[in-house]
C-alpha cells in the first residue's frame, strides 16, 4: 500500500470521528489496522494497535519492539512507537492520546487491554467503534466499491457453472461438489477460498451447513453459498437449484423470496436507514406467511473481511450513505424439508442507489 492511500483513509476516518465527537482512537491489529497502515500484524497476545487523537495529522502505530523489523514504515502516513516487555503497552499508547475525553476502540480488542484503558484513563468515555461510527471500513471508496464488483463477478463465473450444470450434482457428495467449487474459484481468479456451503435436501434448511458425505439426490433443493478473496476484497453469493421438476409449494415460496430480496434492494438507498432494508425483506416474507422461517438478519457488510459493519438488521438505525457495501440475503428454512436463500452483494453508488455485485440468474433453476 502506498503512503497517499493511507493518508487519504486516515483523513476520511478523521472526519467521521470528529462528527461523532470522538477525540481519541485505539485500533487493535486486524483488518482495520491493515486498512489504515498496510501492516498485517501477527495475531499475538502482545498489543499492536493504532493510537491517535482525531486532530493528529498522522496516527501512531504502536507495536512490540521485537516486531519493528516487520513493518514497512510509511513515514508520511503514520508515526512509529514501540514498547518493551517491561512496559505496559496501553500506558505507552496513552502518551499519544493525552487527555482525550472520548476514546473509541476496536470491537475485537482483548478485554485485558480494555481493562487497562479503564484503569489508566478513568475520566475518559470509552466506546466501541461500532457504537461511535459504525465501523472503520463501513464506508467504502469508489475504488473499494469497484473491487467488490470485480470479485463479485469472479464468484458469478463459478455460480454460472453450477446453474448450467457444468458442475455435476446428482450422485455426488456435498463435499466433493464443494471441492470442485473451491478449485474453480481459484481458477477464475480468487487468491483464497474463504468458504463453500453446499447444502442438499433437508440440509439446505441449515443456513450454515458444512458440506458432508450426503449424496445429492434427484428431486431436491441444493443451496450454494460461497466466496473468496481477490486483491484483498471478498465475494459472497448464494443461489439455489432444484434437481428435478420444481413442486408448486417450493416455487411459491421461492417467488416470495425473490420478491423480498428485490424489495430489500429497492430499500437500499440514500435517504433510508440500514434497518429499512431488513424491514423490507422481513415484512414481505411475513405477509407471504414465511416470517417465522426467516431466522437470520438480512445481511452483513463486506470488504476486507467477509462479515463487517454495517449489519443489516431492523435495529440498525444507521443512515445509508454512498459507499456502504453489504449483502442482501433473505432466506426461508423449513426444518426436515428444505431451505432457500438468495444473496447478492450491493454497493451504494454515487447516485444513492444500490448496485448489485452479483448478476447470475436469480430464479430457482432446474438442474441435473
Amino acid at each position: 500500500m502506498d503512503a497517499q492511500t493511507c493518508i487519504d483513509r486516515w483523513k476520511a476516518l478523521q472526519r467521521r470521528l470528529e462528527a461523532a465527537g470522538v477525540d481519541g482512537i485505539v485500533l487493535n491489529g486486524g483488518a482495520d489496522l491493515e486498512y489504515l497502515t498496510g501492516y498485517h500484524a501477527m495475531p499475538l497476545e502482545r498489543l499492536t494497535a493504532l493510537f491517535a487523537r482525531t486532530t493528529d495529522d498522522k496516527p501512531t502505530l504502536l507495536l512490540p519492539e521485537l516486531e519493528k523489523a516487520r513493518v514497512t514504515h510509511l513515514a508520511d502516513a503514520f508515526d512509529l512507537m514501540t514498547w518493551t516487555e517491561l512496559q505496559n503497552p496501553v500506558a505507552r499508547g496513552l502518551e499519544v492520546l493525552g487527555d482525550a475525553k472520548t476514546i473509541s476502540f476496536s470491537n475485537d480488542i482483548w478485554g485485558t487491554h480494555v481493562l487497562s484503558l479503564t484503569r489508566l484513563a478513568p475520566a475518559a468515555k470509552l466506546l466501541t467503534i461500532s457504537e461511535s461510527i459504525g465501523g472503520v471500513r463501513a464506508v467504502k471508496s469508489p475504488a473499494d466499491c469497484e473491487a467488490l464488483q470485480t470479485v463479485g463477478g469472479l464468484a458469478d463465473q463459478v455460480m454460472t457453472m453450477v446453474q448450467t450444470g457444468e458442475i455435476p450434482l446428482v450422485g455426488r457428495t456435498e463435499s466433493d461438489i464443494a471441492t470442485d467449487i473451491s478449485e474453480h474459484l481459484l481458477r477464475v481468479g480468487h487468491e483464497k477460498v474463504m468458504f463453500v456451503i453446499v447444502a442438499s435436501g433437508p440440509n439446505s434448511a441449515s443456513p450454515h451447513h458444512h458440506p458432508g458425505d450426503r449424496v445429492v439426490e434427484a428431486d431436491e433443493m441444493v443451496l450454494f453459498d460461497f466466496g473468496g478473496t481477490h486483491k484483498g476484497f471478498n465475494s459472497d453469493t448464494t443461489r439455489c437449484v432444484f434437481t428435478g421438476p420444481i413442486p408448486d409449494d417450493v416455487q411459491a415460496a421461492y417467488d416470495a423470496l425473490m420478491d423480498a430480496q428485490q424489495k430489500a434492494v429497492d430499500a437500499a438507498s440514500v435517504g433510508n436507514r440500514i434497518a429499512d432494508v431488513d424491514i423490507a425483506a422481513r415484512s414481505t416474507l411475513d405477509a407471504a406467511g414465511y416470517g417465522e422461517a426467516f431466522v437470520h438478519r438480512t445481511g452483513h457488510g463486506i470488504g476486507l473481511t467477509v462479515h463487517e459493519e454495517p449489519y443489516v438488521t431492523e435495529a440498525n438505525e444507521t443512515a445509508i450513505v454512498a459507499g456502504h457495501a453489504f449483502s442482501i440475503e433473505p432466506g426461508i428454512y423449513l426444518d426436515g424439508k428444505w431451505g432457500m436463500r438468495l444473496e447478492d452483494i450491493v454497493v451504494i453508488g454515487s447516485d444513492g442507489t444500490a448496485i448489485r455485485c452479483n448478476n447470475t440468474n436469480r430464479n430457482l433453476l432446474q438442474v441435473g
